[in-house]
């Protein structure tokens, strides 16, 4: 997808962001299984909790329920050997005004005090043209909520594309890279970098990644995961 697909994309995003709020979904785990290298190593070590905290790109849109990124990450994870259990709790549509207001609610409800936190979310104010300052204001606050639980964090950044303007791309890109320094949290700096321009990889909707997309999604980001799991102690 190239700046044509870009501007095409900001189009569709923008009506499907407005259409697609829903409550949030119940906690979703995914079964072991093995890797598509072979078998799977054996699950060792003590249990892994992992927050996956962000939107449709999390919450698995059009998806079958076992095919989301939460999902797919933790058979990923657990193929290698990890005791992983990685915790669904994306809501599609939300901005990062609205994950300001639920971060909260989530940990409180948690049966265990994750040990990461991923959290993916800003695509959505893009799309609606919401000023860069409030969604770099509004992910602070996020991640001044895990910091101050002694949650370690990854952060997904995201992209504007060069039809937003180029001082808008400017302000929206240096977010993530910004708060993840600020924050001491591990950065991907750009979450679709692995679909984001291939067709095949996505819905028809040119916004959400496919079955396939998402293992490819998984498969970019896995490293990232592993690397920020704070070791047992």
């Amino acid at each position: 997808m190239r700046i044509g697909g870009w501007a095409i994309t900001i189009m569709a995003l923008a009506l499907a962001a407005c259409g697609n709020q829903a409550a949030p979904p119940a906690p979703a785990e995914a079964a072991s299984t093995q890797s598509a290298a072979g078998q799977a190593a054996p699950v060792t070590g003590p249990e892994r909790v992992i927050l996956a905290f962000g939107d449709s790109l999390f919450a698995g849109y059009n998806l079958a329920e076992q095919e989301g990124y939460p999902e797919q990450l933790q058979v990923a994870l657990r193929a290698e050997g990890i005791n992983a259990r990685v915790i669904d709790a994306a809501v599609s549509g939300d901005t990062t005004a609205a994950g300001r207001q639920r971060i909260a609610f989530v940990l409180d409800n948690a049966e265990t005090t994750p040990h990461l936190a991923i959290v993916e979310l800003g695509g959505n104010d893009m799309l609606r043209g919401l000023p860069p300052s409030a969604t770099r204001e509004n992910l602070a606050a996020i991640l001044d909520e895990l910091k101050a639980r002694n949650i370690p964090v990854l952060l997904m950044g995201m992209r504007a594309p060069p039809n937003m303007g180029a001082q808008y791309q400017a302000e929206f890109d240096a977010i993530y890279p910004d708060l993840a320094r600020q924050y001491g949290a591990a950065l991907v700096p750009f979450f679709l970098e692995a679909v984001y321009d291939k067709p095949e990889l996505n819905l028809p909707d040119r916004i959400h990644p496919t079955a396939e997309g998402v293992q490819a999604l998984v498969a970019s980001t896995k490293g990232a995961v592993v690397a920020a799991i704070p070791p047992a102690e």
